[in-house]
């Protein structure tokens, strides 16, 4: 995922919240963070929108906490079974999983953000076999037999992808749906 304006993607992963510690008090903006107080003072816990967060961290006025979504028992789990992690579950606003840990592992020291990219590298790799398998599994029933039987193919597995699985697993689809048409279309009696 690229940090682009542009990209839809970009946009979700960057307004996922990290739970942060001031460190400095903060006076009359309290309410912009939804507390009670007009004042926010040093040791207050805050949620801040990811795209605010690098500037608020390199300035010192807030510690940073590795968000729920790559603690240590969302690791454990992925390390037991990338595959049967539901990522979509763990990042509201679409499940943009991987953007998120990419924009989070840029704010960390250099030992805990290569420890974080190499579990969303792990993941994505253990889960792509899959992904690809059942996209091509999918794609490649004919709708006599897929949707109208079943309902929407691949809804289920679908919905425990994160967003660029998804993405990807709809373009594998696509695909094999477009190989399996092509390959029904050719006249195989002249070969």
């Amino acid at each position: 995922m690229d940090a682009d304006y542009w990209s839809f993607e970009s946009c979700l992963a960057e307004q996922a919240r990290l739970p942060c510690t001031l460190k400095l008090d903060v006076e009359g903006h309290g309410h912009l963070l939804g507390a009670n107080e007009s004042d926010l003072h040093v040791g207050a816990k805050v949620s801040i929108p990811m795209w605010l967060a690098p500037t608020l961290i390199l300035n010192d006025w807030l510690d940073f906490n590795i968000p729920p979504p790559f603690m240590q028992r969302v690791k454990r789990a992925l390390n037991a079974n990338a595959r049967s992690v539901r990522l979509s579950t763990l990042v509201g606003n679409g499940g943009e999983w991987y953007g998120f840990g990419k924009l989070v592992a840029d704010v960390l020291e250099e030992s805990q953000a290569k420890e974080l990219q190499a579990v969303l590298l792990t993941t994505f790799k253990e889960r792509f076999v899959d992904l690809m398998d059942q996209a091509q599994h999918f794609g490649g029933i004919p709708s006599s037999a897929g949707a109208d039987s079943m309902g929407d193919t691949g809804a289920d597995f679908r919905e425990g992808l994160e967003m660029t699985e998804r993405e990807l697993f709809l373009l594998a689809q696509e695909s094999a749906k477009a190989v399996r048409l092509w390959y029904e279309s050719t006249d195989r009696k002249e070969h």
